[in-house]
């Protein structure tokens, strides 16, 4: 039996509606990446994660600061994405900072891998989330580094937005 905190028992319907209700808000950002690059395209690819990966960024104890992307034959990885331990886990945990594959199609990885080529280009890694799914899914974006002008511009864009939403 369950019951609610205002004492009222739960009918089995009840709790089979709250269970579908779970859902994982999560959502971390690499916000570094923004400021550093002028993103050119982006993908959303899924990530093949073991063991406890997945209950860690469930629990949002993940950091994409300084992550990016490269090819190892015609797989993209990608490096520096830190994932916490699972602090419930035992002896099967994870390596916190190992590098992890991106799922995505043939024809994204041609295209990602042609533009590498170029030079100045760079694929970073933006968001990561959980889809209505539970799936772990991880934003990349082709890239451009930008100038030292360039993030000046950036600054004083976000500074009169600011004045103005202050302002209203």
């Amino acid at each position: 039996m369950c019951f609610t905190a205002s004492g009222r028992l739960l009918a089995k319907d009840d709790l089979m509606n709250m269970s579908k209700q779970k859902e994982y808000k999560v959502e971390i950002r690499n916000r570094r990446a923004s400021f550093d690059y002028e993103f050119l395209e982006t993908y959303v690819a899924g990530i093949s994660l073991v063991s406890t990966e997945i209950k860690s960024i469930r629990m949002g104890k993940a950091s994409l600061v300084d992550s990016f992307c490269y090819f190892v034959g015609n797989e993209l990885f990608v490096k520096g994405m830190n994932v916490a331990q699972y602090f419930w886990g035992s002896w099967g945990q994870h390596e916190p900072t190992r590098d992890r594959k991106l799922l995505l199609t043939k024809r994204e990885l041609r295209h990602l891998r042609q533009a590498v080529k170029e030079k100045g280009l760079t694929i970073v890694a933006t968001k990561l989330f959980i889809n209505e799914n539970g799936l772990a899914k991880l934003v990349i974006a082709l890239a451009r580094g930008k100038k030292i002008y360039d993030k000046r511009a950036t600054i004083k864009e976000k500074d009169l937005r600011r004045e103005l939403d202050r302002g209203e």
